[in-house]
């Protein structure tokens, strides 16, 4: 015989509420109240625990309620009449208590038979109120609850494992965070949402127009997706037989002034001024070694006018001149770069200029000699008869144009060996060759590492391209999916975090310039393991290390990617040295088992006050469990992540120590682990198979 509504809701109830707040409601448990199983909800089900959930009736419908403690009550008085030892007297008996946080309410809909969850109670209850357990129907309404519950990413084991479902677009849109401790399972939870959303989305439509960016610094996910799409897989090729893997590129000219001045170590006040124009103009001149003599001494002239305004304007400072200023230099450098010039290769007017030029800082250098290799201090008297020959140059040919074309920041391609002479020469013109010799070997022993070459290197123009970059790495239109892992475990430290920013800097400068140009986004993910290496939190200082600049464009991302159609996924096992700028623009928060105090305490400050009983749970999580809480979830729920086979696992599992020990696993498989450190000494210390047989023959000679 089935039940009534009223008769299935009372024989559901398992107390009453006697303490209500808006953030706590305390309930006492009926005495009768089963122990450890609830056989009155359509099937057997453990009584509630910690973090399962409680309904409480009001006016809309039920508040839902989540479970934060229980506790037994002991009392030395009786506190209820009724339960006397064999109807003789009144004894004390212990009573259960719980408390819960309220999270929202559950609404039926087409007359009780389906149910509606939403986040925010408009009535508490009163005290008084009758707490129930809900049914399984009632629980996958909370569990499911949201629109476009897209892709299932798991159970939930509190919730009589119903299936957890995620909506990408709230998921990748406002980012997301995977944290927790190293083995608790973050690498095959990223992998599998990866894979998950694209298989979803290949049953609506197998052409999926998908872009994933996967940047890993282990070498894990190189064949997780090996059959879901096009994958193209990135790195630094030791073996060039390898056709599956492409050679990372990340050559020189795509890098920005600030890159440039961070891995070089550039002073702020003399090298970085210097580095800035010599990018500036050899990006400007890209057909460089073709520019007509003319055009480069117009040019020489606007740089010599802008110099000689700046000194002008120092003018009140005159004492300074032949200290920090070093007037004199700048004036013999000048000298010394105007008679290069071959004034077969100008025009009359031009040549005149230059004569006058020379001849005015002859006379200006005649009447200050030096003393003891330092000039006396100058005056504007020596400045502006300079200006004037270039004020009646420009009266009688034309303005000097102020520079105009690229920027020092534009990715336009120039060879690394043009740089470094250009460089070297705008170094001679200053007359500072002294202060800038070791700059420019910093620079010179970047591009020749062995090393790095490979991936920074401009020997071939056709080699790379910025439009064959962004199709490489972003995709195209017929690479559906699109997945491109970039293995960074073997880039030099040195060069990591540099290569690293640049790569994020023009992917995100790609989606600007995209919407901006389409009027719409381009939707990408940009997924950074370990990103506690890469996204570190640092104190600000005026000379950004090549880290602090990584975690710079990290934090742009996260602030602006969302209005680009680039979302952030960070996986991370030490959230506490995340930079907190992204850490706060992550909307959505996927938390394994972490058991670090500082990394609990911030995980805490995550979540509202309400809320963090929830978190309790975080040190004792087993492997593959997680708590999903914030924009993709409509409540924190407990998460058992989906199995992944093992070949679609990312390649982080713990070290077989004992299995190598006995050279056999669990079934009876020989385990080897054979050692050739010949063959890694070579690799490491960059021998060619040819110095290889010498050395050879050479020991057996002496053997």
């Amino acid at each position: 015989m089935s039940q009534t509504p009223f008769e299935q809701a009372s024989s559901l109830v398992i107390g009453t509420v006697e303490f209500v707040s808006p953030d706590e409601i305390k309930i006492a448990i009926d005495i009768e109240a089963p122990d450890s199983m609830a056989l009155n909800t359509g099937g057997p089900r453990p009584f509630p625990r910690v973090n399962e959930y409680l309904l409480i009736p009001v006016e809309q419908g039920f508040l839902v309620g989540q479970v934060e403690w229980i506790t037994i009550e002991r009392s030395p008085f009786p506190k209820r009449k009724g339960m006397q030892d064999f109807g003789l007297i009144d004894l004390p008996y212990p009573l259960r208590r719980l408390s819960l946080n309220p999270l929202g309410t559950l609404r039926p809909l087409h007359s009780g038979k389906n149910f509606e969850f939403t986040r925010g109670c408009e009535v508490l209850p009163s005290v008084g109120t009758p707490a129930l357990l809900p049914t399984d129907e009632q629980l996958k309404a909370i569990i499911e609850s949201g629109e476009k519950k897209r892709v299932c990413i798991g159970t939930s084991p509190v919730a009589n494992n119903a299936k957890v479902y995620v909506d990408p677009d709230r998921l990748f849109g406002r980012h997301l965070a995977v944290l927790g401790n190293t083995g608790s399972g973050k690498s095959c939870t990223v992998a599998g949402l990866i894979r998950w959303c694209i298989e979803e989305s290949k049953k609506v439509n197998k052409e999926v127009n998908a872009r994933f960016i996967i940047l890993d610094p282990n070498d894990e996910y190189s064949e997780a997706f090996d059959n879901l799409g096009k994958v193209k897989k990135f790195a630094v090729k030791l073996k060039e037989e390898c056709n599956e893997i492409n050679q990372l590129k990340v050559p020189s000219w795509m890098w920005n002034s600030w890159e440039f001045a961070s891995l070089s170590q550039a002073s702020e006040k003399a090298q970085r001024p210097l580095l800035t124009r010599a990018l500036r103009e050899i990006k400007n001149g890209s057909d460089f070694e073709r520019e007509t003599k003319s055009i480069q001494f117009r040019r020489f002239l606007t740089s010599l006018k802008v110099s000689l305004l700046n000194y002008q304007k120092s003018g009140p400072k005159l004492s300074e001149f032949p200290i920090k200023q070093n007037y004199g230099g700048f004036l013999e450098g000048t000298q010394k770069s105007l008679s290069t010039f071959d004034n077969n290769n100008m025009t009359n007017k031009e040549a005149e200029i230059k004569n006058e030029l020379i001849q005015q800082i002859q006379r200006i250098l005649e009447n200050k000699p030096k003393d003891k290799g330092y000039f006396p201090p100058f005056s504007l008297q020596e400045v502006n008869p300079l200006l004037n020959i270039l004020y009646e140059f420009e009266a009688r040919v034309g303005p000097l144009i102020p520079y105009e074309g690229p920027d020092e920041d534009t990715p336009i391609f120039f060879k690394n060996e043009n740089f470094l002479a250009h460089l070297n020469e705008i170094a001679q013109e200053q007359s500072q060759q002294q202060y800038f010799d070791y700059f420019i070997m910093r620079i010179r022993s970047l591009f020749t590492d062995k090393r790095i070459a490979s991936v920074i290197s401009t020997e071939n123009c056709d080699e790379v391209t910025l439009l064959q970059w962004l199709n490489d790495y972003i995709g195209q239109d017929y690479n559906k999916p699109s997945i491109s892992i970039i293995d960074l475990s073997l880039l030099p430290s040195e060069v990591l975090y540099t290569i690293t920013s640049v790569m994020a800097r023009i992917v995100f400068e790609a989606h600007h310039r995209y919407k901006k140009l389409n009027d719409t986004v381009l939707p990408t993910v940009l997924v950074v393991e370990e990103a506690h290496n890469f996204i570190k939190k640092y104190e600000t200082s005026n000379d950004a290390s090549p880290q602090q600049l990584c975690t710079q464009i990290f934090e742009k991302i996260a602030k602006e990617g969302r209005k680009f159609g680039l979302g952030l996924v960070l996986s991370s096992q030490r959230p506490s040295e995340l930079s907190p700028t992204v850490l706060s623009q992550c909307n959505t928060f996927l938390l394994h088992r972490i058991s670090n105090d500082k990394d609990q305490e911030l995980v805490h400050k995550l979540v509202p006050d309400n809320l963090r009983g929830l978190l309790r749970e975080l040190p004792s999580l087993p492997s593959q469990h997680a708590i999903l809480l914030g924009w993709a979830s409509e409540l924190p729920v407990l998460v058992k992540i989906n199995d992944l086979p093992k070949l679609q696992q990312p390649r982080s599992d713990d070290p077989d120590f004992w299995n190598v020990w006995t050279g056999s696993d669990e079934a009876d498989n020989a385990v080897e682990r054979k050692i050739n450190w010949e063959t890694i000494a070579d690799d490491w210390q960059q021998k060619t198979s040819s110095n290889t047989n010498e050395e050879k023959e050479e020991n057996e000679k002496n053997e």
